[in-house]
């Protein structure tokens, strides 16, 4: 019997190391449970393994009717929790308006603002926005969102959280080294600002989800730094008739823009027809990133997002932004459609 318990307590810490759901790890002592009771029914008396494992079955029956028992008893329990949070929940007072007293109090500086006001912050709590990527521009969107108070939030991402993120993605800290940069942003975000949702993806953008995901949102921000992922967001963004907010980064330099064409404004492709060679465009763990430039351009495109959510100023929609930190410039410039783009020439101007 002892060595029953001692496989149970195997499998449970190998499912610990592993990070396996302790649901996963119940069922598979459940099926321990069941394997040893069958060898106890179908082995005749004095069979080696039937001793091994206990030598009677009334004895795992008797244990397995008290496990029936907690799992009963923990299961009335939850059922009465629920019912109770229910009342408590049904009694408590409701705030007159969409926001509460601790959201007006958070949100008072927006509020202020003549361009954002009380419809504008009711339009970011109502907003769902889709962030591609939670790295360098990712995080600082990231952040900058749940400051805000945009409603739902979404970050999809495929990677884990290095020690040389921490450089510039502020969001992660040393402690979440090794965990999915989704989780650590939302653990960072709902930290932030629970008054949230954040939906967390972590797995690789692809052309079989990403139509779907997209539709889901009403606006999409790419901080991606491959053009094979920027080409197909935006044709997604372009087929779905929502917004892209992209930008890109590279050593001291940074650019931004807002990729439209349902508003007649440009979409990605129309600019950057054809990827460049990569030796022309190195990603950052080639060419390297200076800090805080990330920071700078990711919250560019935040204040993009909330003027596009809130229908304030003038959003870059036909224009770009090329930051460059070295030299502390600044400057901006006209883009205009194609007409034989492949991916938005069908789309109809407004």
């Amino acid at each position: 019997m002892l060595l029953v318990f001692v496989l149970a307590g195997v499998i449970w810490g190998i499912g610990a190391a592993m990070k396996t759901p302790r649901r996963a790890r119940w069922l598979m002592i459940g099926i321990l449970y069941v394997l040893v009771l069958a060898i106890q029914v179908a082995l005749p008396d004095l069979h080696p393994l039937r001793i091994a494992t206990g030598e009677s079955p009334a004895l795992w029956l008797i244990v397995g009717g008290f496990a029936a028992i907690a799992v009963g008893y923990r299961a009335i329990l939850r059922k009465l929790r629920g019912r109770v949070e229910v009342k408590e929940a049904e009694a408590a007072p409701k705030p007159d308006g969409p926001f509460t007293d601790t959201e007006l109090n958070r949100y008072a500086r927006h509020i202020v603002l003549r361009e954002v006001g009380g419809v504008g912050q009711k339009r970011l709590k109502d907003a769902k926005v889709l962030v591609i990527g939670a790295g360098g521009l990712g995080a600082p969107v990231l952040q900058y969102l749940a400051a805000a108070g945009v409603g739902i939030i979404g970050v999809i991402d495929d990677d884990t959280v290095e020690n040389t993120n921490l450089q510039r993605q502020t969001i992660h800290t040393d402690a979440r080294i090794g965990m999915p940069k989704v989780f650590s942003a939302q653990a960072a975000m709902e930290a932030q600002n629970p008054y949230v949702t954040v939906r967390p993806y972590h797995r690789r953008l692809t052309n079989d989800i990403v139509d779907d995901l997209v539709a889901d949102y009403d606006l999409i921000i790419d901080g991606t730094d491959n053009f094979d992922t920027r080409y197909m967001v935006n044709a997604a963004a372009v087929r779905a008739g929502v917004p892209l907010i992209s930008g890109a980064l590279t050593q001291w330099e940074g650019q931004v823009s807002v990729f439209d064409p349902a508003r007649n404004a440009p979409c990605y492709r129309c600019i950057f027809p054809e990827a460049p060679a990569p030796e022309l465009a190195p990603n950052c763990a080639e060419a390297g990133v200076i800090g805080p430039l990330p920071g700078v351009v990711g919250s560019m495109m935040a204040v993009e997002a909330i003027k596009l959510i809130t229908d304030a100023g003038t959003p870059l929609r036909g224009e770009m932004v090329i930051y460059d930190a070295l030299y502390g410039e600044s400057r901006k410039i006209g883009l205009k459609r194609r007409n034989d783009c492949e991916t938005c020439k069908d789309v109809a101007a407004p």
